[in-house]
């Protein structure tokens, strides 16, 4: 990813690789695209499954890269405002984990 640019503290964490995710979801959206051509050609099964995996990985390093992002910008930011404002954001990044995992 290229460098940040300044971050307004009322923006979100990832304003500044905007371009940089906007770029990623493209690619994985081309990805579905190709998944779908795949299986409408009627590709074989585990050329499909590794296409599949690709995806699945690019959509998880996405993940990953917007959590640091809400942790190292609007989790910090909360807990400098206020004890109770960084809880509630460590609980929401929390929930959102957990439901990464489950994924």
């Amino acid at each position: 990813m290229t460098e940040p640019q300044q971050v307004d503290h009322a923006q979100h964490g990832y304003i500044g690789h905007k371009d940089d995710y906007l770029r990623r979801l493209r690619r994985i959206e081309g990805q579905a695209r190709g998944l779908q051509r795949m299986v409408s050609e009627e590709a074989y099964c585990i050329d499909i499954l590794t296409q599949v995996s690709a995806m699945t990985k690019a959509l998880q390093a996405v993940s990953l890269g917007l959590l640091e992002e809400h942790m190292n910008h609007c989790v910090v930011n909360a807990a400098q405002e206020s004890d109770d404002a960084g809880k509630e954001k460590v609980d929401e990044a929390m929930q959102a984990i957990a439901r990464l995992v489950k994924s």
